[in-house]
């Protein structure tokens, strides 16, 4: 008899897919079948284009590892079985999340999927119906709580090195590279992504619950879209086209997004734009923006703690601050990601390949000090941090998620972290729209 899905034999590596094959889902699979073949084993992909799932298997091979069977989307339930997965990643746009995460629930698999969980709060009270009915599980790959200095900001607290925690102040700078990748896919349709309060700012405000180990009880906030999107017209920075490819007029646009060269983006995304015509590379500033891009929140704890929050998306630099006020003293991060944007990577990727040259460096820097009362303060020096790959938080966060490796800081985050940190972002969008605090239990009761 065959194992059940998501209950592998002992001794048997536990079988994977991935569904939604864009750019994100490559990190899982490198993972898999390069760091953790001995514990994990990838054995199908799914997606509604099979240009892209062809250009995965193609990867694949660069690896040494065989193709693995294909699926178009509207077969998911069907290739669980057939291919008796135990653990699904899904990677797809956000807004179809709870789709294959209750699917798979149902079909007796485990869950990894990327934040955000959902968009909305029905889909997210789904996805928890769906835990509870099955008894799976689901993760929910907040790879931030896996970067080294987070870890060390979560073990000072848990010390008391502050004190009783009275407020945080978080700042967050997207500088004009990163921010306007934003706007140039599907993230800059709000039914999609539920906004930058929602893909972008969930990952803070799950390090925040994670760091207080509290729930947000009310959110009040405001935010707009004042750069990207139609303003970009006022500023004086609009070109009069839709997508970047092939228009002669973003052949000078710093915004402009090359596909044609980035071998692996082309291959993803414009040559696979046949099967379901998705542009990666849309105009920044063209009209149809329906998300915010400079976002200020104000969150009260159940703890009775406090936090501003900050999102800025047209930053001319990148990384973020972070100042935890206590009854012992003060606990400050920064992280500097980029000092600035080289006219050459403007049009880029963060990180991305240059021409087949690694764009020039530009900078970055990260400092922990601790400022206690009546003594001076002391930098906290933190071992395993690196600038690549999430401060090295991807690889860390694959080792728990596929390697067994234990998990003593409960990193790994479960359904209940992912609709909370979910949650902060919803009632911030929702004050957006009416002007006033939101309580959170009105959008969706925990038990």
């Amino acid at each position: 008899m065959s194992p059940q899905p998501g209950s592998p034999q002992p001794g048997r590596r536990a079988r994977h897919a991935v569904v939604g094959t864009g750019a994100r889902a490559e990190m899982f699979v490198r993972a898999l079948v390069r760091d953790h073949a001995d514990t994990a084993e990838l054995v199908a992909f799914a997606d509604v284009n099979q240009a892209r799932m062809d250009a995965h298997n193609r990867w694949l091979g660069e690896l040494g590892h065989p193709p693995v069977p294909t699926y178009h989307a509207d077969d998911f339930t069907a290739m669980l079985a057939k291919e008796r997965v135990d653990v699904v990643l899904v990677t797809s746009v956000d807004v179809t999340h709870d789709g294959y995460v209750v699917a798979a629930l149902e079909a007796g698999c485990d869950v990894v999927t990327e934040k955000p969980m959902t968009t909305d709060a029905p889909r997210c009270q789904r996805i928890l119906h769906a835990v509870r009915r099955t008894g799976r599980r689901v993760t929910v790959a907040f790879n931030y709580r896996y970067n080294p200095l987070h870890e060390q900001v979560r073990r000072l607290l848990a010390e008391g090195a502050v004190g009783e925690i009275g407020s945080v102040h978080f700042e967050w700078l997207l500088d004009v590279r990163h921010g306007a990748d934003y706007f140039r896919r599907w993230h800059r349709d709000k039914a999609s992504s539920g906004g930058l309060m929602v893909h972008k700012a969930s990952h803070h405000f799950d390090l925040v619950n994670w760091w207080l180990d509290a729930t947000p009880v009310q959110v009040y906030a405001a935010g707009r879209l004042f750069f990207y999107g139609e303003p970009g017209r006022r500023h004086g920075y609009a070109r009069d086209y839709d997508r970047a490819h092939a228009s002669p007029e973003a052949a000078d646009d710093p915004f402009a997004l090359r596909l044609a060269e980035h071998p692996r983006l082309r291959e993803l995304y414009l040559d696979a734009e046949a099967a379901d015509g998705y542009h990666r590379d849309r105009n920044v500033f063209a009209p149809g923006v329906s998300i915010e891009d400079d976002m200020a929140v104000l969150a009260t704890y159940s703890t009775g703690a406090t936090m501003t929050y900050h999102l800025t998306a047209y930053a001319p630099w990148e990384g973020y601050r972070v100042m935890v006020n206590g009854s012992r003293g003060r606990l400050e991060l920064e992280v500097t990601e980029s000092e600035f944007v080289s006219p050459a990577a403007a049009g880029a990727l963060k990180g991305a390949a240059l021409h087949g040259d690694q764009a020039a460096t530009e900078g970055g820097a990260a400092t922990l000090t601790l400022r206690p009362f009546w003594s001076p303060p002391r930098r906290i020096e933190v071992d395993g941090y690196t600038r690549h790959g999430h401060g090295g938080a991807d690889a860390r966060m694959t080792q728990v998620l596929f390697g067994g490796v234990p998990d003593p800081l409960h990193r790994a985050a479960s359904a209940r972290d992912g609709a909370l940190a979910l949650l902060t972002g919803l009632a911030a969008n929702r004050s957006f729209d009416t002007g006033a605090p939101v309580r959170v239990a009105d959008l969706l009761t925990l038990d």
